[in-house]
């Protein structure tokens, strides 16, 4: 399995990038009206007060020519200095550890850890993995054509939905679109949705019981394996 498959049937991420296409003005419940730049520039705004994340997880997998949906749920926990932990707990475990360079997927019931050097792939990784959290709104554009699709309910509160183009080849030859939803009131993506080039299969990344600026401690993102865990490190 590729190295961007495998980091992304479990991990999440997205930005924005300003568009030459539609700009569909949003109105929120306040009775402002949305713009693409307007949400850029709100980005940056609240970018510089992002240092970590904790939230409830659940990740969904749609093989749309089979009509088949998997869905996994754990936690996630984020750091600003490129630190990352998913642990996966139904149906079930598995940890996805990101510290730094290095991706780790450690698997209990087979007792193994799979260890990923990104190397020229970091920036490519870093696309996705912190989508919309922390992520200037500045630096985003460099990377993504944005159109907002205006506002939608979503658990209960008003969101702006998103969608996301890549403008790298590389990225599109894996994902064609990305849409995400971004609370108002937070300015955090609550939902994130990822469709595959050319199946037109999908995965949703959807977090519930944020937790913003939470303390996390450096424990939480080393790799601590049984002693008797068999290690590999497969080709990306």
């Amino acid at each position: 399995m590729r190295l961007w498959r495998k980091t992304w049937l479990v991990l999440s991420l997205v930005a924005i990038a300003t568009v030459a296409t539609a700009r569909l003005p949003a109105r929120s419940q306040g009775g402002r009206t949305w713009t693409v730049e307007a949400v850029l520039t709100q980005l940056d705004r609240t970018a510089g007060d992002f240092h970590s994340l904790a939230a409830d997880l659940e990740h969904t997998k749609v093989t749309v020519v089979v009509d088949d949906k998997s869905t996994e749920t754990g936690q996630i926990f984020v750091r600003r200095d490129d630190k990352m932990r998913i642990d996966i707990t139904k149906p079930d475990l598995r940890t996805i550890l990101r510290n730094g360079g290095t991706l780790f997927v450690y698997t209990p019931k087979i007792n193994r850890v799979e260890e990923y050097d990104l190397g020229k792939r970091k920036t490519l990784v870093d696309q996705y993995v912190l989508l919309g959290f922390g992520s200037k709104g500045s630096e985003l554009k460099k990377s993504y054509l944005v159109t907002l699709r205006g506002e939608e309910t979503l658990d209960g509160r008003k969101m702006l939905l998103l969608e996301l183009i890549p403008k790298s080849d590389e990225v599109r030859d894996q994902i064609s679109k990305i849409q995400m939803w971004i609370d108002e009131s937070a300015w955090f993506p609550v939902q994130q949705k990822f469709f595959e080039t050319g199946s037109g299969d999908y995965f949703i990344f959807h977090y519930t019981n944020v937790v913003r600026n939470t303390r996390l401690s450096d424990s939480l993102f080393k790799p601590n394996w049984p002693k008797s865990v068999t290690k590999i490190k497969p080709h990306a």
